[in-house]
């Protein structure tokens, strides 16, 4: 595989043409295993994007590959109050990604110090895509926390929202607001030199439940 997976014919990443949601295909795929499929259609294009983002074409197709199995393998302990599966799919791949760490922040530093490196390079959805090409950025994510940089790209790149990515990582609400407070103020100071950047990164949501999205995110 070399790029995102295909969807199958008559599928869609909302419910399915038969109105299904999620947990609705998760519970009645412990009957019927061949249902699950309709998941994968769903998830794995944005699944494989994230993780390419973060690790690359290559990588991204094992992690795309090992999150939906170990979804499928665990399914008959989702929680099908949560009727949408985005978050408890993130968090499968967050957590595989970060037992990648190491070639993440090496790639980082990498395109920090030269300005360009391969994997960095499939980072980037559009040409104006800032996060791609800006080496102090590379810089300032490789010098996070593995859990403040979860939590800052679950929610730049992945378009979770705050409570989604509580749920993805399993951790209080609370403690993603600090973690993504303190990942935008590192990261806003490593960025400070660059008023674009700073401008940036001083929009804040308007309100508790508004999600974080400034420009040099997308």
């Amino acid at each position: 595989m070399t790029g995102p997976p295909p969807a199958r014919p008559g599928t869609s990443g909302d419910g399915g043409d038969d109105g299904r949601d999620d947990a609705d295909v998760i519970a009645q795929s412990l009957d019927e295993p061949e249902l699950f499929a309709g998941l994968y259609d769903r998830h794995a294009p944005d699944i494989h994007r994230y993780a390419a983002r973060r690790l690359g074409e290559g990588a991204a197709d094992d992690i795309t590959a090992e999150t939906f199995l170990i979804a499928f393998r665990t399914r008959d302990r989702y929680d099908t109050a949560h009727r949408l599966a985005r978050p408890w799919l993130y968090g499968i791949a967050a957590n595989l990604i970060g037992k990648h760490r190491r070639t993440e922040v090496r790639a980082l530093k990498a395109l920090a110090r030269t300005g360009h490196d391969p994997v960095a390079a499939s980072w980037s959805d559009r040409s104006d895509d800032r996060i791609a090409v800006q080496a102090p950025l590379a810089g300032a994510l490789a010098a996070l926390a593995p859990g403040d940089r979860h939590v800052l790209l679950l929610v730049a790149w992945a378009d979770l929202g705050y409570q989604e990515v509580a749920e993805a990582l399993r951790i209080p609400l609370g403690t993603v607001r600090s973690r993504l407070n303190r990942a935008r103020r590192k990261v806003r100071e490593a960025l400070s030199t660059d008023p674009a950047f700073a401008s940036a990164l001083d929009a804040s949501p308007a309100t508790a439940g508004q999600e974080l999205s400034p420009s040099w995110t997308k």
